[in-house]
């Protein structure tokens, strides 16, 4: 399963309500990534651009964008991003890689 790390920002309204009626998001959240087989690592609540930032783990890269475009199309964040993560093992394989991929810089 891949990891991803997930940044949402609320709405101005989404805060409203969660200041009227407060509640851990991250275990309200739980259940939607299992339902894709997924899951949430970690989940912290956060200042500055995002409100919200967590880890969590899907089957495969559709289902980290199913979670994407369900939470999106709720319509309590402003913005949401999803950045796949690789192990440090898969970076230097990566790194081993790249020096067969026969790439000439411009010039």
């Amino acid at each position: 399963m891949g990891h991803y790390l997930i940044q949402a920002a609320y709405t101005p309204e989404a805060w409203a309500t969660m200041s009227k009626n407060p509640q851990d998001r991250g275990e309200l959240v739980r259940p939607a990534v299992e339902a894709l087989g997924g899951r949430l690592e970690s989940f912290y609540m956060a200042f500055g651009e995002y409100d919200v930032v967590a880890i969590a783990e899907f089957p495969s890269n559709e289902d980290a964008a199913a979670f994407a475009i369900g939470v999106a199309g709720a319509g309590a964040l402003r913005s949401y991003k999803t950045t796949p993560l690789m192990a440090a093992s898969e970076a230097v394989e990566a790194m081993r890689r790249s020096a067969g991929t026969g790439y000439n810089p411009p010039g």
